[in-house]
């Protein structure tokens, strides 16, 4: 067997290319092309690559055609949702995701939000370092997981395992996904599954883990935030757009919703006039749920054992459904 050409498109650090090519099969050869790289030589490379591996970047429609003889195009992200997957269905090419590898850091994310949320851990941290000793603790505005209903927009690899976490802290957990879970898996995974509107009404915690599809955008809208009740907090560690961020701000603004945890934004980098930057209610993170040194062995592994899938003549896993086309 012939040596492997893998383009990898990417605009990470240095010592995270080199992290993610250790683990590549020794007989790989791997052209990183990164923001300096032209469209002309991402073309270029690409038309006698096997595979396209990519992370911080995203191949333009013109490099995307000039995969002659590419077999797959693997993501070590887990959202697709700017990748042209019209095009790559009409040229027969599939398109896979890092098949939850980063699932673990985005729920450990959501959870994270939640608990600052709900002990006040940025109005503490900075009371106390000021010497303002229990300042922003009234004994009404601290709460506890225990009995508190989560709802999962979307109970994918990171929904379940945001319901296996805050199950740990005896909350229980009920879900809406356009595509709900066998009996036999809502059992094993302790999840109630509900209709969108019950699911806004009765949760005291929304947190979103749905892909950025038509059908997702803007789902949390004025609309969806008028069901939930005053109490309630929502937490976004999927993609900014899931939420309408206007209505979100007249949420919070109006006291229609007691708080929001935000790893995403509709227009990132965020910009800093942002209105929901400044208020005390929010606790904001730069995109950063999914991004762990402990991600990028998985993420990796996973990548080059779909192409070795695909060598052997295996079907490769976590190929991503394109559901603005169903």
């Amino acid at each position: 067997m012939g040596s492997t050409k893998v383009v990898f498109l990417t605009g990470i650090r240095q010592a995270l290319i080199d992290e993610v090519i250790s683990y590549s099969p020794p007989d790989y050869e791997i052209v990183v092309l990164d923001k300096s790289s032209t469209e002309d030589q991402c073309v270029r490379e690409v038309r006698n690559a096997d595979y396209l591996l990519c992370y911080g970047l995203n191949p333009s429609d013109e490099v995307i055609k000039a995969l002659d003889k590419c077999r797959l195009v693997q993501l070590l992200q887990a959202g697709y949702d700017r990748m042209n997957l019209d095009l790559l269905t009409d040229l027969e090419i599939p398109c896979a995701n890092n098949g939850g590898a980063n699932s673990w850091a985005v729920a450990d994310q959501a959870v994270l939000l939640m608990l600052s949320i709900y002990k006040q851990l940025l109005a503490s941290d900075n009371a106390t370092k000021a010497g303002r000793w229990a300042e922003p603790i009234t004994g009404q505005n601290t709460f506890e997981m225990a009995n508190k209903k989560v709802g999962i927009l979307g109970i994918g690899n990171i929904g379940r395992q945001v319901a296996k976490r805050v199950q740990g802290f005896d909350a229980v957990v009920q879900y809406y996904d356009l595509y709900p879970l066998e009996k036999s898996v809502e059992e094993k995974l302790n999840v109630t599954y509900l209709s969108l509107e019950e699911l806004f009404k009765t949760s005291d915690i929304i947190t979103c883990h749905t892909p950025l599809t038509k059908a997702t955008r803007h789902l949390v809208n004025s609309n969806t935030l008028s069901m939930m009740k005053s109490s309630a907090i929502l937490i976004n560690t999927s993609r900014g757009p899931v939420v309408d961020e206007v209505a979100l701000i007249e949420a919070l603004q109006q006291g229609k919703i007691a708080a929001a945890g935000l790893d995403v934004f509709e227009k990132e980098p965020v910009d800093p006039a942002n209105p929901l930057l400044k208020m005390d209610n929010v606790v904001a993170t730069p995109h950063m749920a999914g991004t762990t040194w402990d991600t990028w062995a998985r993420r990796a592994n996973f990548a080059f054992e779909n192409m070795e899938r695909i060598r052997r003549g295996e079907a490769p896993k976590a190929v991503v459904k394109n559901f603005d086309s169903m």
